[in-house]
């Protein structure tokens, strides 16, 4: 698909995880399978009036998880050669071959790298949620990458501030207005970002030189 138009990994990928999930509800069957709690327990930071905030062991584990995850693949991008190869064939594969980096084999580490992360996002996701279904995994991963393209794609800070507004945004909807349309509310706001920034929030916009 490297060569291809710039849509087609993104379809074939789309088109992969259907299938993929498919093949999952033939084998295991369509129905949800509930997980015992693993990570239990957590803080009560504020209680006034009736009003609470709390703070779980398992938000916790999510919160630093991240962070830990995202400083560590930010000093492997920006500090490292492979992340240097990384961002050399982000910006034209040709020229990053000629000066000697091995394409194929940059492209392959990334891909496991975002599924390494695919995977830990996925079993947090687990925990927090406890049920197990086929289908688990197709909305976050529409709202992960409403997430990159909402805070600038290639930017892996703008990919954190793009989730935190998209969590924002469906926590303050679901409190105040109506839970069954949270989803629309935050794929409005990425609407309405791409309108008056296409390239995302700290997106860096391309620059056609001739």
């Amino acid at each position: 698909m490297r060569e291809s138009f710039r849509l087609a990994p993104l379809i074939t990928a789309i088109g992969m995880s259907i299938i993929l999930q498919n093949f999952i509800q033939v084998a295991q069957g369509a129905r949800v399978k509930p997980l015992p709690p693993i990570v239990t327990g957590g803080y009560e930071l504020f209680v006034q009036n009736g009003f609470e905030v709390s703070l779980s062991n398992i938000q916790i584990l999510i919160i630093v998880t991240t962070v830990v995850l995202m400083g560590v693949f930010w000093l492997i991008i920006t500090r490292t050669s492979l992340g240097r190869s990384q961002r050399a064939c982000e910006q034209d594969r040709t020229m990053a071959a000629l000066s000697g980096v091995d394409v194929d084999r940059t492209i392959s580490l990334t891909f496991v790298m975002g599924a390494a992360l695919a995977a830990v996002a996925g079993l947090l996701y687990l925990l927090y949620y406890g049920v197990i279904d086929f289908y688990i995994g197709f909305v976050a991963g529409i709202k992960a990458f409403t997430a990159a393209v909402l805070g600038g794609i290639g930017s892996l800070p703008g990919a954190m501030l793009g989730g935190i507004i998209i969590g924002l945004i469906e926590t303050f909807w679901s409190a105040y207005f109506s839970i069954q349309y949270k989803d629309v509310a935050a794929f409005s706001m990425l609407a309405l970002v791409l309108i008056f920034f296409p390239s995302g929030l700290l997106g860096r916009p391309e620059v056609e030189k001739v």
